[in-house]
């Protein structure tokens, strides 16, 4: 699936529910699921097996990502191609 495709599946899904909510308080549900990632990632540093714990967080982050850019109009296939293909992405390292 490419990204543009993801994107508008969540805007089929959720688009009508996610706009009247707001920008606001969907960045504090992508928080939210930040924050289960994190408690995810902590346990596979642990040594835990917790890869379809992993893939569901993962999933989620990636979902409330892309609500977030469909209800403020961004184009995250866009996004991505001009900053990391057109664009070379960041100077540096991370």
């Amino acid at each position: 699936m490419e990204i543009a495709q993801f994107q508008q599946l969540i805007r089929d899904r959720y688009f009508a529910t996610d706009s009247a909510r707001g920008a606001a308080a969907t960045f504090l549900w992508l928080t939210e699921e930040f924050g289960e990632l994190a408690e995810a990632l902590g346990k596979y540093e642990r040594g835990e097996d917790v890869q379809d714990q992993l893939k569901e967080e993962f999933a989620d982050v990636l979902a409330w990502l892309a609500t977030l850019a469909n209800i403020t109009d961004v184009d995250l296939d866009e996004a991505v191609r001009l900053k990391y293909v057109e664009g070379g992405g960041p100077a540096g390292t991370k």
